[in-house]
C-alpha cells in the first residue's frame, strides 16, 4: 500500500479514536487535517470548546491570531494538500481552573508517529505551545516556554516554536517584542517558503 492509500485509513481511525472517552467531559470528536502531499505541519496543544464543536483546529480567535502570525489566510490553512494539523492530543480536554486542561496523554504516542511517516512532503513543523515543543525539541533546549520561542534560529531544522496564539499571547508579546519585530518576520518567510510549489 502506498502512503496516500494509507493515510486515508489512518485519518479514519484516528477519528475514530475512542480511547480516552471516560476521561473527557465530551463525547470524544478528534480533530485531525493532512493529506500525503502536506508541507506545513501545525502541531498545536488540544482543541478547545469552539473547535469541538466545529470539527476544525484553530476554528475560534485564537486561530485568527495564528493565521495572522503565518501571513496565510484560511483557505491556505485549511488546505490539506498543503497545511497539516496534528494537535498533542486530538479532543478536547475540558475546561481546569486556569483555562483548558492539558492534552490527553495517550494521543501523541498512540498516532503522532503513524501520521508523521504518512506526511513524508513536510517542510516545516510550528510547535504551537508548551505540549508540543515539550515532545517534539530535543531535551534541556530551554527552560521554559518564553526561552525556547526567543531561542526559535536554534531549533532543530524544520522545526519553529510558538507560543499558543490564546487571547493572553497578546500581553505576552507586549513583554517580548522581539517576537513581533525579529520572529514573525522569519516565520512568514519560512512558512511562504515550505508553501512554496
Amino acid at each position: 500500500m502506498s502512503l496516500a492509500t494509507d493515510l486515508p485509513d489512518l485519518l479514519t481511525a484516528i477519528r475514530a479514536c475512542r480511547l480516552c472517552e471516560d476521561r473527557l467531559p465530551h463525547a470524544p470528536r478528534p480533530v485531525v487535517q493532512a493529506a500525503p502531499g502536506a508541507r506545513l505541519l501545525i502541531i498545536g496543544q488540544a482543541p478547545g470548546s469552539k473547535v469541538h464543536a466545529s470539527g476544525h483546529a484553530f476554528d475560534d480567535d485564537s486561530g485568527d491570531r495564528l493565521r495572522d502570525w503565518t501571513g496565510i489566510d484560511s483557505a491556505t490553512f485549511y488546505d490539506p494538500a498543503l497545511v497539516a494539523h496534528m494537535p498533542t492530543g486530538f479532543c478536547y480536554p475540558g475546561k481546569g481552573k486556569g483555562g483548558d486542561l492539558p492534552p490527553q496523554p495517550a494521543c501523541a504516542p498512540l498516532w503522532h508517529g503513524r501520521l508523521l511517516a504518512a506526511l513524508p512532503g513536510l517542510r516545516l513543523t510550528l510547535l504551537v505551545g508548551q505540549y508540543a515543543q515539550k515532545r517534539y525539541l530535543p531535551r534541556g533546549f530551554a527552560p521554559n516556554l518564553t526561552e525556547a520561542v526567543h531561542r526559535w534560529r536554534d531549533a532543530p531544522e524544520g522545526l519553529f516554536p510558538l507560543p499558543h496564539p490564546a487571547w493572553r499571547s497578546r500581553m505576552w508579546m507586549a513583554r517580548n517584542p522581539w517576537f513581533e519585530a525579529e520572529l514573525l518576520p522569519d516565520l512568514r518567510e519560512r512558512v511562504r517558503h515550505a508553501l512554496r510549489g
